[in-house]
């Protein structure tokens, strides 16, 4: 039996260019990359040097202070490069890559007969630990902590997503497996949402408690869907985990090998070749898109929260997903002006797009406008399904003030639940930006 959740604040935006239900093998990188700024307040600790050789599950660095979440090779080569930027931060950790991976083999165990302490310690060892989240602050899980529940997205409303179900039709003895694992690791429940219209396999799984989701973006938003079922209050915590990943960790303990496999779908109305590719983590951009033009975007993610690549760059550790749009260095003239332009979706009604709700659009990375004040309008109550104020909750992070961002909600949310709110707001502010460096104050002070 499930539990439905209705969310009725948000907004969908319809984009051009979806990626079409064929999934093929990707050609496979040179080199791949793991990307430590992935991995949000981890501070890495090399275990190997340059030109040491490496099996898919092989310990590459470790967290300087949480010593047991190690991360480990996605791919079996040669440790070719590290690069450092600023303060020698270490920005990537590059594998030439063999022609056929050679894995560490860690063992098979059956989750739901084994000792929760063993499927923890497997997890660690095998670097899938590195898939777990927590709520608050969306940093990796501390595998001291033992979280109320954990959550599992089995759905994307984002634009131009990835169908979780597509990714998964050929995996899901892993993702049942990996779920069984999960129900280990928490004194709680482990909580599955799908979409309530689609009839999914994802309805058939068990030993999770199983959620019906209907609504608009970011319905799919495991914060969102957290805030909805089991809301996190202060020395709480919850752990959520991406579906693929789940698949891994079940493929974990079905074969004893970590098989960082990662299904990308390509998408955007600049991708030649809109189709799904399966992968391994950390493969090289190029090897999905070929070469792309300087007047074309690249994004690991989606439109709303993901992140600019060049050339030759890398998928990052997490997404599913890499878009390809135009590059907005188009100056409209009189772009100011209500209804003069009704090629661009809205939210508001300043062009004709609200009349056309179903209409698809083709958009770019021109933001039609500049940074301005605050102004109370309550467009970005509209879309922040959550009961929090976030207007209010963005001016706390903005002042540093601790008290009233505990007040305003900062523990129920991450950046990607204001997402809509960069896109709908007249302000032009980043807010994503804001409530990052809002939690990074609340880990300094709180912890």
């Amino acid at each position: 039996m499930s539990n439905d959740i209705r969310i009725k604040r948000g907004h969908t935006l319809r984009l051009k260019g979806e990626a079409e239900k064929t999934l093929i093998d990707a050609p496979r990188s040179k080199t791949f990359a793991i990307k430590p700024p992935d991995f949000h307040s981890v501070v890495p600790k090399m275990v190997l040097k340059e030109g040491a050789q490496v099996q898919a599950g092989d310990e590459i660095f470790y967290s300087k202070y949480t010593g047991e979440v190690k991360f480990t090779a996605p791919v079996s080569g040669t440790l070719k490069e590290i690069k450092r930027g600023e303060k020698r931060r270490i920005m990537e950790v590059i594998i030439e890559a063999d022609s056929t991976d050679t894995y560490r083999e860690f063992g098979t165990m059956d989750p739901l007969s084994a000792d929760s302490a063993d499927v923890k310690n497997r997890i660690l060892e095998s670097g899938c630990w590195a898939f777990i989240n927590q709520r608050p602050y969306d940093i990796v899980a501390d595998p001291k902590d033992s979280p109320k529940a954990i959550f599992v997205s089995g759905m994307n409303t984002a634009p131009l997503s990835a169908d979780v179900e597509f990714m998964l039709q050929d995996r899901m003895e892993a993702f049942q497996v990996g779920l069984n694992a999960l129900n280990k690791l928490t004194r709680g429940k482990v909580h599955l949402s799908v979409a309530k219209q689609k009839s999914s396999a994802l309805k058939k799984m068990q030993n999770v408690e199983l959620h019906e989701v209907t609504g608009p973006h970011p319905a799919a938003n495991v914060g969102v869907q957290i805030a909805h079922v089991d809301p996190i209050n202060m020395g709480e915590r919850v752990w959520t985990v991406r579906p693929e990943d789940v698949a891994i960790i079940g493929e974990l303990f079905l074969t004893g090998k970590y098989n960082a496999v990662r299904t990308v779908a390509v998408a955007g109305t600049e991708a030649e070749n809109r189709k799904y590719f399966r992968t391994k983590i950390g493969a090289n951009v190029a090897d999905l898109v070929g070469t792309v033009s300087d007047d074309v975007r690249i994004i690991s993610g989606d439109v709303l929260t993901g992140q600019k690549l060049t050339n030759g760059q890398y998928i990052g550790f997490f997404p599913n997903l890499v878009t390809l749009i135009p590059e907005g260095n188009k100056y409209r003239m009189l772009g100011w002006l209500p209804f003069t332009y009704n090629d661009i979706p809205s939210k508001s009604r300043t062009n004709l797009s609200w009349l056309f709700p179903k209409k698809k659009y083709t958009v770019d990375t021109n933001l039609h406008g500049e940074v301005r004040a605050l102004v109370v309008t309550g467009e970005m109550e509209e879309v922040v399904p959550m009961d929090v104020f976030p207007m209010q909750l963005i001016k706390a992070c903005m002042a540093g003030d601790i008290e009233k961002m505990e007040s305003l909600g900062i523990y129920e949310v991450a950046p990607e639940d204001f997402a809509l709110v960069d896109y709908v707001n007249t302000s032009k502010i980043e807010a994503q930006e804001i409530i990052r460096l809002g939690l990074d104050l609340m880990i300094t002070e709180v912890g």
